[in-house]
């Protein structure tokens, strides 16, 4: 393929990739629009994306005669994605939107840390400086914000089970179908979560386990639109890009799940000199890596 082919693909490849994290920023709004604990959210979350991955496999005839093992080692990788998930969501509760979207932030300096150590590459400093310029961002955002602590403690920890996720789920991606990679790992994530929530309620007590009928809509768009349609999309999209510059991407995800927040859920919060300066070092993090990348695929 020659230049122009491969720079007209790369040009797809990153427009679906924001399309993709567009809707993942609604997984936000969603988080904290749903009534629901974090835990029981989380499970409902990966329960209803896996029934939906089935019938999209059964629909497709997709051949699913995976050994039991390789199944396994891929349903693994699930259960990081919903330990990234729950933690998440849990950070969303216990503080705001902004916050569990703005410490997402993170996975991009977790991958560079991961990446090589577990693909045994060695360390890219342009990643590194990028992650720090990243970090530096998000420093300005919260301004050194202490009032939701316990917020952004799960916050920052959630992208670092979302970075390893990546960093594994870009070798099964060139081997496996994206489908019944997505299928397994939810499938992971549904009995992983169902065995530890037990445990979890036990330590933090619910009101209710059924959801309402908004939380039933909220549910099905979250796992349809934000959960299958996205991780289907990025599975495919770790076929042309790096699990770094993906995660970096993400970056973004927070522009678009604090503007929809604030259009949607009245979730105001003051906009001081240091949030635009830290949010235009968060995206001048993700347009640097894009035009490196382009550079190297020219």
């Amino acid at each position: 393929m020659d230049g122009t082919g491969r720079q007209f693909l790369m040009k797809h490849s990153y427009f679906m990739l924001h399309l993709a994290v567009l809707c993942l920023g609604l997984s936000g709004v969603f988080g904290k629009a749903i009534s629901l604990n974090e835990g029981i959210l989380t499970w409902y979350r990966v329960f209803l994306a896996a029934v939906i991955l089935f019938f999209i496999l059964k629909w497709y005839k997709i051949p699913t005669d995976f050994t039991f093992k390789e199944k396994l080692h891929i349903a693994k990788n699930g259960l990081l994605l919903t330990a990234s998930w729950l933690l998440f969501y849990a950070s969303i509760k216990y503080s705001n939107i902004s916050i569990g979207v703005i410490c997402y932030c993170m996975a991009s300096f977790f991958t560079a840390i991961f990446a090589p150590m577990i693909n045994k590459t060695k360390f890219r400093l342009s990643e590194l400086l990028l992650s720090g310029l990243t970090l530096c961002g998000i420093a300005l955002i919260f301004h050194f914000d202490t009032s939701h602590q316990l917020g952004i403690v799960l916050g920052i920890i959630s992208p670092a089970f979302a970075s390893l996720y990546a960093v594994h789920n870009e070798k099964l991606t060139k081997k496996y179908n994206a489908i019944c990679i997505n299928y397994y790992q939810m499938i992971g994530g549904t009995i992983g979560l169902a065995c530890l929530l037990p445990f979890y309620i036990q330590h933090y007590p619910i009101s209710t386990f059924i959801p309402d009928a908004l939380d039933i809509f909220y549910l099905i768009i979250l796992s349809l639109c934000c959960t299958v349609g996205v991780y289907l999309a990025f599975t495919e999209i770790l076929k042309k890009i790096s699990a770094f510059t993906l995660n970096l991407s993400l970056n973004l995800e927070p522009v678009y799940a604090i503007l929809i927040a604030f259009l949607l859920l009245n979730e105001a919060r003051e906009l001081n000199l240091s949030f635009y300066v830290g949010l235009f070092l968060v995206v001048s993090s993700v347009l640097l890596q894009y035009w490196i990348s382009s550079k190297k695929s020219a």
